[in-house]
């Protein structure tokens, strides 16, 4: 292995070690700035650029009655996509996804019972300012498995008294709350449950982010396992859906 690998993984587990993992104990949320550098965060962005001006971003969703869920603007307002960071020009995006990974891998084992093995996909997200935000909200409300939110920002020279588009948590039992500017190449780290209920304040220029969530495998699969009995229930003994 390069040597140039061996201090980037010496300083991740510093990092995770020394920053992340008390942050996260303690206050519940941690954020590091230039975690990739203005070169290859410049990368990230173009990517996500295109993704944009191309049309790939679609609005995001809430769940609902139907199987796509419900577009709701006035609640969120973002345009989103999910990548894996395999496809065509995504390589940017995908070591940018590899170096978190290897991050949270180093917190493994020291953020309580959680058991984290496994993530979702990127959901590359926009907010095309006029206004548009993220009410009050918490990523899991319902024990779906969702145990750590990682959001990295791309937001160049941006002033939230002109642009807004702050992301404010709210930490449960805390007397008060946490605003987080949504600047280049930032990456915040924070409790997924309702520890964490957040807002996106209203957004008056162009907002980029990458989010990811990280997975507690024992809830991840009590939560699909519920899926799999809801699912059962609603069939008849000849696979035809209930009324």
């Amino acid at each position: 292995m390069p040597l140039m690998q061996h201090v980037m993984d010496a300083d991740l587990e510093r990092l995770a070690m020394d920053q992340i993992v008390p942050s996260l104990l303690d206050q519940g949320f941690f954020y590091v700035d230039n975690f990739l550098g203005e070169l290859v965060g410049h990368f990230v962005l173009n990517q996500v650029k295109e993704m944009h001006y191309s049309g790939v971003l679609l609005d995001g969703q809430l769940a609902g009655p139907g199987p796509f869920g419900v577009s709701k603007r006035n609640i969120r307002g973002d345009k989103i996509a999910w990548v894996n960071g395999g496809e065509r020009r995504c390589e940017a995006i995908h070591l940018l996804l590899t170096l978190i990974d290897k991050l949270v891998s180093f917190c493994i084992g020291r953020l309580g019972t959680s058991i984290i093995r496994e993530r979702s996909k990127a959901m590359v997200a926009c907010y095309p300012g006029k206004g548009t935000g993220y009410v009050k909200h918490v990523d899991n409300p319902n024990a779906d498995g969702r145990c750590i939110t990682c959001i990295y920002y791309l937001n160049k020279n941006w002033n939230p008294q002109e642009h807004g588009g702050i992301l404010r948590i709210f930490p449960e039992g805390k007397s008060y709350v946490a605003d987080v500017e949504p600047l280049f190449d930032r990456l915040l780290f924070f409790w997924s449950d309702r520890r964490n209920p957040h807002e996106v304040q209203p957004s008056y220029a162009t907002r980029y982010a990458i989010t990811v969530w990280y997975f507690d495998s024992e809830e991840r699969a009590e939560a699909k396992r519920r899926f799999r009995d809801l699912t059962a229930s609603t069939q008849d003994p000849d696979g035809s859906s209930t009324p």
